[in-house]
């Protein structure tokens, strides 16, 4: 199936439905999958996680299964999910390196799935991590929340690069968003190097870097339509026709080189018991 068909799978459908969907997807494949049930005051769901490769330095890429009440929640999250399940058939993790997908609840509840997964599960051995958020429209790649530069950040600007990707027209790497966010905090909390990453038009970067980074200023500017891709964002026109599938396949060509960057320079080391807080992190997803 195709990155498109599968968020097809989602779009449209309850969240407890989108949870379902994924996990049968992956059982029909005889895909091992664990399973990561929580219950807190804020909300319940399931994490779905699948393991590709063995070794001790694990690469976490995230995708959350959840959509906003009101949403279709095609590009808001199906098609991240549908990226992944993708990448599922046809990646290969390098010798040494442990390739983690998974697939977060409740991530419209302030991270909700992944702040629980960190508590209960941990970080040890996590050489870093990506949240995909937004990733089926537009035709450069922004990794944000970048608050400063480490080890894996190179890596991923390496793979970037390697794929003929030039620094700010082909990819971005930006600095913290101070009104939206993703599942990569509740790792960065924990001190992971952790990040968003997302797909837009180049097109619109300027007006882009106005709208989520002067949120309150741009209100009246964007007032009558937001620039692409929050275009559709959080509303009932996020529906899988707006999705552009150049988008999603570019979206998996960055995560294949990534996961052969990480794997080939494996310095830089695991994290071994770093300190984890569980305090909410902020932002609205």
């Amino acid at each position: 199936m195709t990155p498109l068909e599968c968020a097809r799978l989602l779009e449209g459908r309850s969240n407890a439905e989108r949870e379902a969907a994924v996990g049968r997807w992956l059982e029909a494949r005889g895909v091992p999958v664990a399973r990561h049930r929580f219950s807190l005051p804020e909300g319940a769901g399931e994490n779905l996680a699948v393991e590709l490769g063995t070794g001790d330095r694990v690469l976490v890429l995230c995708a959350h299964h959840d959509a906003v009440p009101g949403s279709p929640g095609a590009n808001d999250n199906a098609a991240a999910v549908g990226v992944l399940l993708h990448l599922l058939t046809r990646a290969a993790a390098p010798s040494g390196l442990r390739v983690r997908l998974l697939f977060t609840a409740c991530e419209e509840r302030d991270y909700l799935g992944a702040r629980a997964w960190v508590r209960d599960r941990g970080v040890a051995g996590l050489v870093g991590v990506l949240s995909l958020e937004l990733v089926g429209i537009g035709d450069s790649v922004v990794v944000w929340d970048a608050v400063e530069e480490s080890p894996f950040l190179g890596r991923v600007r390496g793979a970037l690069e390697g794929l003929g990707l030039r620094a700010d027209t082909g990819y971005h790497v930006v600095g913290r968003i101070p009104r939206f966010g993703s599942d990569h905090r509740a790792f960065a909390a924990a001190g992971v190097p952790a990040y968003g990453l997302t797909l837009v038009p180049a097109a619109s970067a300027v007006a882009l870097r106005r709208f989520v980074f002067h949120p309150r200023r741009s209100a009246l500017r964007f007032l009558v339509r937001r620039p692409a891709p929050f275009h559709t964002y959080h509303t009932p026109r996020d529906r899988a026709e707006t999705l552009e599938p150049p988008a999603l396949a570019a979206a998996g060509r960055a995560l294949e080189a990534i996961i052969a960057r990480v794997g080939a320079e494996p310095g830089g080391g695991p994290l071994r018991g770093a300190a984890v807080s569980h305090r909410p992190p902020s932002g609205v997803s």
